[in-house]
This record gives C-alpha cells, sequence and structure tokens, in this order.
C-alpha cells in the first residue's frame, strides 16, 4: 500500500534534525565550555557515521536508477541527496560559528588554542622538538604530482593537503608547483599541550604544529611558499559478506571489514578557503564527481577529536561529577543472587552502579553451584570486565555460552578480536541468526539448588558495556522469575536451532511476535478508550521510523488514545495534526548522558502493563533482528519506572518538541524548572535516603 508523503517525516531528515538538537548543546551557553566541545565531537562524529551508513545508502538506491519514494517516505534518492547535502552544509557551517565562539570563551579561563601564526619563540622551540621526535616519525606523507594512481584514503581520516611553490631554481617540477598529502597520525594527540606561560594555558592542534614545521619536512626542496587545507573522505561503509562455505562467520566478516576500506566514497569535506585550482587538481585526482556529496568546512575536520579535549584541571569548564549510586536494598559485598532470590530489582545506569551487573557474573563465575552461564553481546567495552567474568567462569569449568554479534556496526573488529580470545578459551560461541541481528541484550545462569536447576538472570535495554554505562541511560532487570528466565532460554535455544519458532507468554520477542504483539496492545487501548474504559500509551524510545507503527499509533489517536512519546533521535510521526494525531504528543530529550532505554507502558484499563526493551520502533527491530521486550511485574519497580518517566516528561530545560515544525523548539511553561537527568539522579539519591531512615527505625543501625 502506497503511504502519504504528508503523514511522515522522512527518517534521515528527522535524524539530521536529531543531530540539530547536540549542536544546539554545543551552542548552550549554560553548558560547561569542555563538555560544548565534546557535543561538537558528538555532532562531527554522529555526521560522519550517518554519511557512511544512511546517506551511502540513498546514493546506492539513486546509482540503481531508482525513485526509493515508498522507503524514503515520499521524497525521491535524488532529491534526498540534495536536501541532505544542504542541511549539512548549513550545520557545518554552524559548527564553526560555535567553535569558535568556545574557543573565544575558553580564553576567560585562560585556556588559548592558538594556530601556527600565533606561536612565540620559546614555543617554536618546543615545537621543533615536539615534531623531530613525536610527529615526524609518525607522519604519511605522499607527493601526488607523479603518481599514475591516487592513493587509497582512509575513510574518515584527516589529510592536509599541501600546495608547494618552488623557487625558479627548482629542478624537480616543471610547473613550480608541486601537491602532497599528509596522513595525521591516529598515534599522536590531536591537540597538544605546550608548557604553561604563568597562569595561561596554551593548546595548539596537531594540524597547525605540522603547518609550522612544513619547512623541516619538505627541506629536500627549493621551496618557496606552502598552501595547506585540510580534506577528509568518507566512504560506503555496508557489508558485504561473502558466501563462501570453506571460510567461517569469523573469517567472513573480517574480510568483509577490510573490504569497507576500499567502499565508494560518498562524501568529501574540505576546507572552504581552498583556492579553485588545488580543489580541482585534487577531486580529479580522486574521481570525485557532482554525485557526491562534496561539502565545504572549516579548517579543521575530524572535529569528533573534541570529545577527547584536554583536561587542565580547570573544574568550572566540566559537568559536576556525580558518584553511581546503590540499589536499595542491594549490596555489593554481599551475595547478589540471595537478594535476587527474593525480588526483582531494577539498574538504571549511569544513575546507579554498573558494577551490579559485573559482580552478577564475577558471583556466578566463581559459585560452585552455578554450572551454566549464557549471555547475549552486542557491543564491549575495549577492555571488558564482562569478557573476563566469562572467561574467569569458564577456568572454573562452568558450562559458558556467548551470543556475539559480529556485525554490530563499527564495532566489528573489537567483537572479531574477543570472539578469538574466548574462543581460544574454549567458551561456546554463537553467531546469530542468518538473515538476522543479535541486538538483545540477556543473561541467564542455572544454578544447582536442592538437586534441581534454578535460574537467575537479567535483561537490559542496553549494551553490556562498562564505558559507555557511564554515559548512556538505560534499564537492566535483575530477575528469579523462572517463567520469563525459562524464555530467555528459549531465545538461546533459537539461535541454536532457528528452524524452530518457539511460543512465549512473557517475553515479546523479535523478529516473530513484536509487531503483531504491539499492535495487539494498541488495539487493547483503542478497544478501552472507545468503551470509554481508562486508556493511554507511554513510549520511550530511540527511534521511531516503522510506518505501520506508525499509523497504529494515528489510529490510537483518532480513537481518543492519550499519548506520550519521549524519542531521543528519529521520529518520522508527526504529533499533534487534527484528525490525525492530535492526541500525540512527542519530546526529545538531549543532555549530559545518552537517553537510551526502552519503556512501553500501556495503561490496559486502569491495570498497566510495561515492558523494557531492547527494540525501537523501527523496521529493522521489528523485522530483522532478533530482541526481547520483557514484561515488568514488580508493582514497586513499576512506579519506579513510571515515576522517572514522568521526571523526564516534565523536563523543562533539555527536552525539545517534537513538531511539524522540525524546528527543535525548547519545551518552555511556567513550572519550575526541571531537569531530567539531574531530577532523576535526585530521585534515586532520595530513595536511598528513605531506605537509611527505614533502616534506622527498624534498628539495623
Amino acid at each position: 500500500m502506497t503511504k502519504n508523503p504528508n503523514q511522515y517525516i522522512n527518517r534521515e531528515l528527522s535524524w539530521l534534525q536529531f543531530n540539530a538538537r547536540v549542536l544546539q548543546e554545543a551552542d548552550d551557553e549554560k553548558v560547561p565550555l569542555v563538555e560544548r566541545l565534546r557535543f561538537l565531537g558528538i555532532f562531527s562524529n554522529n555526521l560522519d557515521e550517518f554519511f557512511k551508513v544512511r546517506y551511502a545508502t540513498i546514493k546506492r538506491i539513486d546509482l540503481a536508477g531508482k525513485a526509493g519514494k515508498s522507503a524514503l517516505g515520499g521524497i525521491g534518492a535524488k532529491e534526498l541527496l540534495e536536501e541532505i547535502t544542504k542541511i549539512v552544509i548549513a550545520q557545518q557551517s554552524e559548527s564553526l560559528e560555535i567553535l569558535s565562539n568556545i574557543q573565544n570563551q575558553l580564553k576567560k579561563f585562560n585556556v588559548n588554542v592558538i594556530t601556527e601564526k600565533e606561536i612565540s619563540e620559546n614555543q617554536n622551540k618546543f615545537i621543533k622538538e615536539y615534531f623531530s621526535q613525536k610527529v615526524r616519525p609518525a607522519l604519511v606523507t605522499i607527493m601526488l604530482d607523479e603518481l599514475h594512481q591516487f592513493p587509497l584514503l582512509k575513510d574518515s581520516a584527516a589529510y592536509l593537503a599541501v600546495k608547494i611553490k618552488m623557487k625558479p631554481e627548482d629542478n624537480f617540477f616543471p610547473n613550480k608547483i608541486a601537491y602532497a598529502l599528509i596522513e595525521l597520525p591516529k598515534s599522536v594527540d590531536r591537540f597538544v599541550v605546550m608548557p604553561k606561560v604563568g597562569d595561561q594555558h596554551y593548546i595548539i592542534m596537531l594540524d597547525d604544529l605540522i603547518r609550522n614545521c612544513l619547512g623541516m619536512l619538505f627541506n629536500i626542496f627549493n621551496f618557496e611558499s606552502f598552501s595547506t587545507h585540510m580534506i577528509k573522505i568518507t566512504r560506503d561503509a555496508e557489508l558485504d559478506i561473502e558466501s563462501d562455505l570453506s571460510k567461517s562467520f569469523i573469517e567472513k566478516i573480517s574480510a568483509s571489514v577490510k573490504h569497507r576500506r576500499i567502499g565508494d566514497p560518498v562524501r568529501l569535506v574540505y576546507d572552504k578557503n581552498m583556492d579553485k585550482e588545488m580543489l580541482d587538481f585534487l577531486l580529479n585526482k580522486m574521481g570525485i564527481d557532482d554525485t557526491d556529496s562534496i561539502i565545504p568546512g572549516g579548517r579543521y575536520h575530524n572535529r569528533r577529536d573534541y570529545m577527547n579535549f584536554p583536561n587542565l584541571g580547570i573544574k568550572e569548564l566540566f559537568y559536576e561529577k556525580h558518584q553511581p549510586l546503590p540499589i536499595p536494598g542491594m549490596v555489593l559485598q554481599g551475595r547478589l543472587l540471595d537478594k535476587i532470590a527474593e525480588k526483582d530489582y531494577l539498574l538504571y545506569a549511569p544513575y546507579q552502579n554498573f558494577a551490579y551487573l559485573i559482580k552478577f557474573l564475577r558471583e556466578a563465575a566463581l559459585d560452585p553451584k552455578v554450572k551454566t552461564i549464557k549471555i547475549t553481546i552486542y557491543r564491549l567495552a575495549e577492555i571488558s570486565n564482562i569478557a573476563s567474568s566469562l572467561i574467569n567462569a569458564k577456568k572454573n569449568g562452568k558450562e559458558v555460552t556467548v551470543q556475539i554479534e559480529l556485525r554490530a556496526r563499527f564495532d566489528e573488529e573489537a567483537n572479531i578480536k574477543y570472539a578469538e580470545q574466548m574462543q581460544y578459551e574454549g567458551i561456546q560461541l554463537i553467531f546469530g541468526v542468518p538473515g538476522l541481528k543479535v541486538h538483545c541484550k540477556a543473561c541467564v545462569i542455572e544454578r544447582l539448588e536442592n538437586d534441581k536447576f534454578v535460574r537467575y538472570g537479567f535483561i537490559s535495554t542496553g549494551n553490556f558495556n562498562e564505558t559507555t554505562a557511564k554515559i548512556y541511560t538505560d534499564y537492566t532487570l535483575f530477575t528469579s522469575n523462572q517463567s520469563i528466565l525459562k524464555e530467555v532460554n528459549k531465545v538461546f535455544d533459537f539461535f541454536q536451532i532457528n528452524y524452530k519458532i518457539k511460543k512465549y507468554k512473557h517475553l515479546i520477542v523479535s523478529p516473530h511476535y513484536t509487531r503483531n504483539a504491539i499492535s495487539a496492545l494498541i488495539n487493547k487501548e483503542i478497544a478501552n478508550a472507545k468503551a470509554g474504559k481508562p486508556s493511554g500509551i507511554k513510549l520511550k524510545l530511540n527511534s521511531l521510523s516503522d510506518y505501520d507503527m506508525i499509523d497504529k499509533l494515528y489510529e490510537a489517536s483518532r480513537a481518543g488514545v492519550k499519548i506520550k512519546m519521549i524519542v531521543r533521535g528519529i521520529c518520522s510521526l508527526i504529533p499533534g495534526i487534527e484528525g490525525m494525531s492530535e492526541n500525540i504528543e512527542v519530546i526529545s530529550i538531549v543532555d549530559k548522558f545518552l537517553e537510551h532505554p526502552r519503556l512501553f507502558v500501556f495503561e490496559n484499563g486502569g491495570n498497566s502493563q510495561m515492558y523494557i526493551s531492547s527494540a525501537d520502533f523501527m523496521t529493522r527491530n521489528l523485522d530483522t533482528r532478533v530482541e526481547i521486550s520483557c514484561p515488568i511485574y514488580d508493582q514497586e519497580i513499576k512506579k519506579e519506572l513510571l515515576e522517572t518517566f514522568e521526571i523526564c516528561w516534565n523536563d523543562n530545560v533539555k527536552a525539545r518538541i517534537i513538531s511539524i515544525n522540525q524546528d527543535n523548539a525548547y519545551k518552555i511553561d511556567d513550572k519550575p524548572k526541571i531537569r531530567s537527568q539531574v531530577e532523576t539522579y535526585n530521585y534515586y539519591l532520595n530513595k536511598i535516603d528513605v531506605q537509611t531512615k527505614l533502616e534506622e527505625n527498624n534498628g539495623f543501625h
């Protein structure tokens, strides 16, 4: 069925509006300055990944001669590519103004980011020595003029393109002009902190340090002057997995990741001050034509490096740090399994301590009564306590099964490394299901108690990654509910024997059940609204782009069901349109932490049904991934989830209203200011205080 384009926002254009919200944070005067720089870095990194994946996909549609309107929300592929380029150029220009503003404000804190033209004599001595010892040995410098074939530029690496004007007596270049490329080495910090002068801090970017030392680099030539500008190329990141039956899945993914390095270019970003002769030379040599996105940018590319801007010990430049809180009733020193046997517990990271999850696995690894551990892995930390706990368990004789997703985008190489390490230790690895990514986050262990196996486990909305758990908000449910964990076990059975479709009474599992189950829950709300019974839907999502799911929500709105949605990223649904979505409100929160949990709440006539999930309302999560939505049965946890949802819903500091205008207008009202991430931390802090008082009153202290 053809969809009405007036009913949806194109997902790519909606995503660009999400990235604009990130840019708003970089522009927010109330955000500490280094944190603003980090938001600029996130903005830049997001854009790189967008071009590698989404822009590249649309370009493939266009090159195949297809309009793609039905899949792209009513807009043709070629038209969409042009619109994306137009928006990105405007956003890049805005980001450069923000960067300049931040650097000027840093001077108030005695932090000076200087260029090669502002170097003092003493600093020049330091820079020359630094260049000789650390930079020059790591540089790859390519003279371009005599090359018959242009070198393969690395995806998203930053290059200095150098135009060298020679003196008349030069004997190397007849035209007295030479071109070179210098790849910025990743082994050297992008920001070089120079010695302080009094109370003044000085930082120079590696790019400008190299510019200052070009004479040392090209001293074999009779040069007169240099013109230096940065370029960056972005390549199609799609994995084309070969079908060679003689190769293992690890070998196929590994080969595909290597092949990504020579993917077709989809974007060239260049310094807009580059002269036309130099730009034309480079475009001609690289074979980039007008079908590619050519983005004029600023002096510096790869601004994702601003996420690692140096810490100079000036606390006013950073967010105030808060220690993650304990979960009331759970202790990291005691036995977690004993506590979980009594009741369910919810971990809401990073407000609460992710160490509970690692403690669970460490305890299971040592407990002689624990016989099996099964876990799914999507993204791991670079140095992973999760992986070491699983290896520890295997060394202690446990039967350990790990479903590891080798196709987790941009984490493929890290996951391959861990897969090989765990395979070496004898852990049983499962590499997913043909045609499906495994995106669910679950763990189940079996413990022998009184001659029978009892299951314990956890189900999460986010990755088992202690690094991202410090900056991503996510729910994890610890449970010993045997009915739920029996069904988690069924999911692991499906990984190994995937021609048998399992049935579930509690979990909602993609790809076989989620779409129909969520539709049925929405239908129940529609029926209740029509019957005059209590009805309503509350959703917390990363993205909403599936048209059929959007249509179902529109249907609920028309029936009078009140729908509140907190959607961080893509939202293809248009709220607030009379006769279509007047009962739907949508906000998006972008703040210090990345909002990552998924929560589905259905009023159900006054007896609410509630699920935490790994799945967004995107076609891929519903139809081509293995996802788990887990019901919440514990009344205290239900209350906690509803209360923290309402804290987010009442945010009037960092919440933006999603509307047909796509203007990211801040939610403004006359109520007291609520910044939900601060208030959520205070909510859990208050729960600890209440718990402490209860214990004191009961004689525990």
